[in-house]
């Protein structure tokens, strides 16, 4: 961010506040350029954020005083700039504990050949390892720098995310977005890390949103039988060429089923003509915990996003899995190989998910009497984590109580 503003969620009540520090590009700048952001924020933030602390401690009063940290894994440094200050720390994984593991353990997977010193290259001819025993096997072309759009841009981000897991000794908290009952091998080898997933949103109003929702898909599926809709959801970066959104729109078509669409509203892309949608409804940006937990909604055709997992399975929700880039691939494979609560599409020899492939997933997925009965059970059992007495609401309990002393 360019400018300094601070946003209260509530103008008159909240105890939450915005604030945003510059990250070091400027304001024309693409912040979907992960190579440049990687770059850009090490030689920004860490001063800017040290700068904002000065400020509030220099403010009058003793309830101006910071007392925690809690940082994104992606911006661990945070960490760092707080001991300066003698102010503890957590850090917060918002994806899932198999990549902050394989985070954690870059060096020795540099150490053991996996991957060279120059962030660089995936070294090993074995297509699939295992980081430890107790986790299932890892596909090496799933690795999250491999599938970052351009090797340039894999190795940048491999290289800063190994920087900010060396502040991670800075703090006994390691905090994560998951539960025993979604990786139990993960959380099994490294016990540091504290599932307090499912983190959702509960707040009524919205805070750092990127478009506005459009809450007429709301009314809309009101109006459809329960569970006939296909929900279709890629996230806030995932784009198609125009190839690829013909044959999803297409694909749509062949279903003749209810479906939910959102389609960005930076979506520069043509309808193809042959598009029909009379059985849909398409929306800039939907609501999506609500949507989730309509009766009406089937299924999930999603990015395989972690967010987006853990909101679906919260809500009983099977996946239909397009991953796009970075950690998704990995996802996609947890989902429907390990917890089998999703199904994926195979692409074409030039990269596409045809409309006939599509259509078919589908009707797989509509004929698949058991994947269904599996969503419901894991989201009782991911549900009770955040439960009063559950695991993850007893770790968060603790961190409270740390940050109260």
């Amino acid at each position: 961010m360019v400018e300094q503003q601070d946003h209260s969620l509530d103008d008159s009540s909240s105890l939450l506040k915005l604030v945003s520090i510059p990250d070091g590009l400027g304001p024309d700048d693409d912040r979907n350029d992960q190579a440049k952001l990687c770059e850009a924020i090490p030689s920004s933030m860490p001063e800017a954020l040290e700068e904002l602390i000065e400020d509030i401690i220099h403010l009058k009063g003793e309830n101006n005083r910071i007392s925690f940290i809690v940082a994104d894994l992606c911006m661990a440094w945070a960490l760092d700039v707080g001991n300066k200050f003698g102010i503890k720390g957590a850090v917060l994984c918002p994806a899932s504990s198999t990549l902050f593991t394989l985070m954690y353990n870059i060096p020795k997977l540099i150490n053991d050949g996996i991957i060279d010193s120059d962030y660089e290259l995936t070294l090993t001819k074995e297509k699939r390892i295992r980081i430890s025993p107790s986790m299932p096997e890892m596909d090496t072309e799933d690795f999250f720098w491999l599938n970052m759009g351009h090797p340039l841009t894999g190795k940048k981000v491999l290289k800063y995310l190994e920087h900010c897991t060396r502040n991670l000794h800075l703090t006994e908290w390691w905090l994560c977005n998951t539960t025993h009952e979604l990786e139990p091998g993960t959380l099994s080898f490294v016990p540091k890390i504290l599932p307090i997933g499912p983190l959702l949103r509960s707040h009524t109003k919205s805070m750092g949103q990127f478009w506005e929702e459009d809450l007429s898909c709301m009314s809309w599926l009101d109006q459809q039988p329960h569970g006939s809709v296909l929900y279709v959801a890629f996230g806030s970066f995932t784009l198609f060429d125009q190839n690829q959104f013909n044959e999803l729109a297409l694909g749509l078509n062949l279903t003749n089923r209810p479906f939910l669409w959102v389609v960005r509203e930076d979506n520069k892309l043509e309808y193809p003509n042959e598009f029909l949608g009379s059985k849909g409804k398409i929306v800039g940006w939907a609501p999506q915990q609500k949507v989730l937990n309509h009766p009406a909604i089937a299924c999930f055709v999603t990015h395989c996003g972690w967010n987006s997992i853990m909101e679906g399975l919260s809500n009983g929700i099977p996946f239909l899995c397009w991953p796009y880039f970075a950690d998704q691939l990995h996802n996609k494979t947890h989902l429907c190989d390990e917890l089998k609560v999703g199904l994926g599409f195979d692409k074409d020899k030039n990269g596409l998910v045809s409309r006939k492939v599509f259509k078919m997933k589908v009707e797989q997925f509509f004929n698949d009497e058991n994947i269904k009965s599996r969503s419901m059970g894991l989201k009782e059992k991911v549900m009770n984590n955040i439960a009063k007495g559950g695991p993850s609401y007893e770790n968060l309990d603790r961190i409270v109580k740390c940050i109260k002393e």
